[in-house]
């Protein structure tokens, strides 16, 4: 995409004015989906405390709701996989929306480099990109992205920890402890850090919307906001209305945040390199009448379209494996390979 290259890069950008993050998710939806832009478009965006669970995750059990209740966090789902996060004014979001052709799903690396050259510049020269979709320094998570594509757009969307406030992280989520385990590490809060502390004298006080801007000249290889102003595109109040329809029926949900959970017979969990899948099955006569899967997995295609191809199949592994041959599970659990959700699904 070129993005690292000096001069103007040829690409849009939005700056969302929202500090709700239900607002800005369905705001950048909304660009996606209905928006035919002929170059890559860029987004910033920051809000209030918040949650925001992973498209395949049981939300129940990713939150302590009593402290939610308590301290008046919003809590929304995100259509990306992915694990769920959490959001306070200290952290700055961006997303990437391109064409789903020009970048292999899963390639986060494409879209944070640059980022990370930014961060360079700023003073954090140990910045880097790690793991599946994370940029880190000294060791330490300050950022994680997820992707997801749909009629032929991708967008990579991930966080920037300026200044959060971690206190509120371990008790606001509570983090299974098979996925703390297979880290090696004690407790989440070991492995998160803020960006401020690592940057350069020069940028120790910057404010949240002064590293967007920043950030945005550097990802653009101009001196000032001021000389990309006509790449800026603005809301319309036709958008809006559409906005504000996503806002309502999607992520203010409580269907599509929290979601019934169906009882099950039977959960099968296991923690893969690429993310945790966490399978409830309901067997009865011997078959499978019902499955579902959670998890914080990636993939560009939805989990319950293999869920429905195993429901009727006898419960065994010969028929289950005869069920999942003609499907491209890599589409639906990025990097997790066909034999190992046999071998889960199966497990005594």
């Amino acid at each position: 995409m070129g993005m690292q290259q000096k001069g103007a890069v040829k690409m849009y950008y939005v700056l969302m004015t929202s500090h709700d993050i239900r607002m800005n998710l369905a705001t950048e939806q909304y660009l996606m989906n209905n928006k035919n832009f002929d170059e890559p478009l860029l987004l910033f965006y920051y809000e209030g405390p918040s949650v925001i669970v992973g498209r395949n995750q049981n939300t129940q059990e990713e939150l302590n709701q009593a402290y939610v209740d308590a301290h008046q966090v919003v809590v929304t789902r995100r259509l990306s996989g992915g694990g769920a996060v959490y959001h306070d004014l200290g952290n700055l979001c961006f997303s990437f929306v391109v064409d789903a052709d020009s970048k292999d799903f899963g390639d986060f690396k494409s879209f944070t480099q640059p980022i990370v050259d930014a961060l360079h510049q700023m003073g954090a020269t140990g910045a880097e990109v790690s793991g599946r979709n994370d940029m880190l320094i000294d060791g330490k998570k300050f950022s994680g992205s997820a992707m997801y594509t749909r009629d032929g757009k991708t967008f990579s969307h991930g966080t920037l920890m300026l200044d959060v406030d971690m206190s509120v992280v371990p008790q606001v989520l509570n983090v299974p402890a098979d996925k703390i385990a297979s880290k090696g590490i004690q407790s989440v809060r070991a492995r998160v850090t803020n960006l401020r502390p690592y940057l350069a004298p020069a940028y120790q006080a910057i404010t949240v919307p002064e590293f967007r801007d920043i950030l945005l000249t550097r990802l653009f290889g101009v001196d000032s906001v001021d000389a990309i102003a006509d790449r800026e595109y603005q809301i319309t109040p036709e958008d809006q209305v559409e906005i504000d329809r996503l806002y309502r029926e999607v992520y203010s949900n409580w269907d599509w945040v929290y979601g019934k959970s169906p009882a099950f017979t039977q959960q099968k969990r296991q923690h893969f390199d690429m993310g945790t899948i966490d399978a409830r099955l309901t067997v009865e006569g011997a078959k499978i009448q019902a499955v579902k899967f959670f998890g914080d997995f990636f993939g560009p295609k939805d989990a319950s379209e293999v869920a429905n191809a195993l429901i009727g199949v006898v419960y065994d592994r010969a028929h289950i494996t005869a069920a999942l041959e003609p499907i491209d599970t890599a589409q639906y659990f990025t990097g997790i390979p066909k034999a190992q959700l046999v071998d889960l699904l199966v497990r005594a």
